[in-house]
């Protein structure tokens, strides 16, 4: 197992995504059964919705029999999750604020943020005063509202003396800690990464960058191995908060190394190159979906449904339903919706040769229709089973010249190579990278230098 802690940068960094995780106090991933058996725990008993709850004064035991709004006691603040379906007015008037206290709110934090985007397991942070008029038992009203927007900003809706609500925006100040891990594969990566401690983002990241040329399912063998150099951010009392990018990535195939460095070009374009700066990115890639198996490759097999034997021109993904799908390569969508037994199905062009195709979803992802232009590696639908279909699973097809083809036997085109002036910062940025990497060998922490952020 590889480990070790480069540099600490202290920066305002935006990610987008947040994800709740448990972490050690080393910054290790802690299973997430601990972590929810400690959400659990600290539950109101009285309110299944409520995280925590605690009072900042002692509360008047005597009612004031005044519709005056003074009839308050101390304020509380609670803290509470987002829940399936839930949406701010609900979590609100769950949690006891009055109705047009809760509309104001809501209607305030939407100059900031979009309430419809809150995220099942978000916490937000409540400051509610008891209203003790008569009437009103059981009321709240809500004095403060704050949330994590994403890892770098924090929205904070205050009411104010006229009873209104104002929201603001405040960053927060993160570190980045350049972190190594990597391990021996015995039968997945999944579970290598796991033995080295490796955070889930990070692994399904490393999967698609070489998603263009390993087929995990087949490719990956018995003694294989991976390693990561890669960004952990962390608040300022030192709590982890989320991760940045992978800088570098390596996976030895059937001892074959392939070791693939992170850089920006001037032009803006983020991608992984080779030593030699060549991009590993292609047209497309072989696997547009995250932690799935292959169940039934291309060729020759038994329909499971029609029960004789035929050509199955594409390759099963079998995976949970709901599980995201990408687009294999930007393009132009050409078809989206319900396509006889190929159920809730999706094609997109890419050239004027390659067109790829996405069948037996759930869904549709948000925004996507036809003529709309997708980017790769975009989400556009999600693992269902629709159509002719014994279970969730993708169905994925690459068409060339209006025919479907074998993934495995496509040479796809090559991407970017660097050269000249742009090859020269790149090799610059290599050297910097794999001084860092070396540095940490196997079971220490070592401090160096510190590292600019990726952008």
């Amino acid at each position: 197992m590889l480990g070790g802690v480069l540099g600490v940068t202290l920066i305002t960094l935006g990610i987008t995504g947040y994800n709740a995780i448990a972490w050690s106090e080393s910054g290790d991933v802690l299973p997430n059964a601990d972590a929810d058996a400690e959400i659990a725990a600290s539950r109101s008993l009285t309110n299944p919705g409520v995280i925590s709850s605690a009072n900042t004064g002692m509360v008047s035991g005597d009612l004031k029999n005044t519709p005056d709004a003074k009839a308050l006691s101390d304020p509380i603040k609670r803290a509470v999750r987002v829940r399936k379906n839930d949406t701010l007015s609900k979590i609100l008037t769950r949690a006891g604020v009055a109705p047009n206290n809760a509309y104001k709110a809501t209607t305030a934090l939407a100059t900031k943020f979009k309430p419809r985007d809150l995220k099942i397991g978000q916490t937000l942070e409540l400051t509610l005063v008891p209203d003790q008029r008569i009437g009103k038992a059981g009321q709240y009203t809500l004095t403060r509202l704050s949330m994590n927007a994403d890892i770098r900003n924090t929205i904070v809706v205050s009411r104010k003396e006229s009873g209104e609500f104002n929201a603001t925006v405040r960053k927060r100040t993160l570190v980045v800690h350049n972190t190594r891990r990597g391990s021996i594969i015995h039968s997945s990566l999944y579970l290598a990464g796991q033995r080295a401690r490796a955070p889930a983002k990070i692994l399904a990241e490393l999967t698609h960058i070489f998603s263009f040329d390993v087929d995990f399912q087949r490719d990956v063998q018995s003694g294989d191995a991976f390693a990561v150099l890669y960004e952990r951010l962390s608040d300022e009392s030192g709590d982890t908060v989320g991760f940045g990018s992978i800088l570098i990535a390596e996976m030895t195939l059937s001892g074959k190394n392939i070791r693939l460095f992170r850089h920006q070009s001037k032009d803006g374009d983020t991608d992984y190159y080779t030593a030699k700066g060549e991009s590993v990115r292609k047209a497309l890639t072989l696997t547009p979906i995250d932690g799935a198996r292959i169940s039934s490759g291309y060729g020759r097999r038994k329909h499971p449904i029609l029960g004789y034997t035929k050509m199955h021109r594409g390759v099963d993904f079998s995976a949970p339903r709901g599980t995201p799908i990408y687009a294999a390569g930007r393009g132009v969508v050409e078809f989206a919706g319900r396509n006889g037994s190929y159920g809730k199905y999706i094609r997109i062009r890419h050239n004027g040769a390659y067109k790829t195709a996405y069948a037996h979803m759930k869904g549709l992802a948000r925004g996507i229709r036809k003529g709309r232009r997708v980017k790769q590696g975009q989400v556009i639908g999600y693992v269902g089973t629709t159509g002719r279909s014994t279970g969730p699973h993708l169905h994925y097809e690459i068409l060339k010249n209006g025919r479907q083809v074998n993934p495995r036997r496509l040479n796809l085109p090559s991407g970017r190579k660097l050269r000249g002036a742009e090859l020269a910062r790149f090799q610059t940025v290599r050297a910097r990278l794999e001084k860092q990497y070396a540095a940490a060998p196997t079971g220490t922490q070592i401090a160096t230098n510190p590292t600019p952020p990726s952008n």
